[in-house]
């Protein structure tokens, strides 16, 4: 088996590109032929992965975390190439969703090595201008996308920390968002929604902000969309929502919608939505689900 191992390319000199590395060290003591590939931004490092996989893989890897990850998916999809993910990174949220989130470099070197795959759905983003992107995990808009604008631009602390600090940072400036939203549910009819809401997060997979379980009960291989909003209500009562988000049973608080879709529309002026962490649009953006677009290693159960 040949393998392209794609590090992170903003870490080359750092952890992750030490657990490349011993990534690519386990391989091939499996015999497995593996190249390791970054470039110095992630432009670069999707071109040399675009040419590797040209030139011919029989599989991607990936020492990162999800913005990493995020790169592969988008040449992967659809391919039926595999991808293996070494979980190094700081969110991790896609791999935490596959099952993959605990496994040290060597484990997760050895499920690569071992062959056995499964079929997982991707979603996918289509914007205003036509083009389109694919995310693993979550879909963030209001105030959700406004804390990764901020946890993104704190240097300290690292590690999912920076989200909770951003969360109390952004409360203070907290208000409704005029939200347009269009789902095509699972039968087939729609359902459009039209007010004021904090927030709107569609789900691929369970968590974000480094496990923050705000799609609980998402499938990545069920072909449906997790839909979440939520309704303004006071600060202090957000703030005491947050707790139960943490914990994933907001389901029951009354300014909270949950909703399975097999697609969705959301339009809101000013609002940047993020993917897997990172800004993929500005809305009005659709999502619909890439059924079974990646195959993805798994250990052996």
């Amino acid at each position: 088996m040949k393998v392209a191992l794609l590090a992170n390319p903003a870490a080359r000199a750092g952890a992750h590109a030490g657990a490349a590395m011993r990534a690519a060290g386990r391989l091939r003591e499996h015999g497995v032929q593996t190249a390791i590939v970054s470039g110095g931004s992630a432009d670069e490092s999707s071109s040399l992965l675009r040419t590797a996989i040209d030139v011919g893989v029989d599989a991607v890897a990936v020492a990162g975390g999800d913005g990493t990850v995020h790169l592969a998916l988008q040449l992967l999809a659809g391919t039926g190439i595999p991808l293996g993910i070494i979980p190094v990174g700081t969110g991790n949220d896609f791999a935490a969703t596959l099952g993959l989130r605990e496994l040290d470099v060597v484990a997760a070197a050895d499920a690569i090595a071992a062959g056995a795959t499964r079929r997982v759905d991707l979603a996918r983003v289509t914007r205003a201008d036509g083009t389109a992107a694919y995310f693993g995990s979550v879909l963030a808009s209001g105030f959700d996308s406004k804390v990764n604008d901020r946890a993104n631009a704190m240097r300290w602390p690292r590690g999912g920390s920076r989200y909770n600090i951003a969360i109390l940072r952004e409360f203070v400036a907290l208000r409704g968002i005029p939200y347009e939203i269009v789902l095509e549910l699972a039968d087939g009819t729609s359902e459009r929604f039209t007010g004021d809401l904090v927030m709107a997060t569609v789900g691929n997979g369970r968590t974000y902000g480094g496990g923050i379980p705000i799609c609980p009960d998402a499938d990545p291989a069920d072909g449906l969309l997790d839909i979440v909003t939520v309704r303004p209500a006071g600060r202090l009562r957000l703030l005491r929502l947050l707790p139960r988000v943490y914990r994933g049973t907001h389901a029951s608080v009354p300014e909270v919608t949950m909703r399975r879709a097999r697609s969705a529309r959301l339009s809101a002026p000013g609002v940047t939505a993020y993917a897997d962490g990172d800004p993929i649009g500005a809305l009005p953006l659709t999502i619909d689900v890439a059924r079974g677009a990646l195959t993805v290693f798994s250990p052996r159960v």
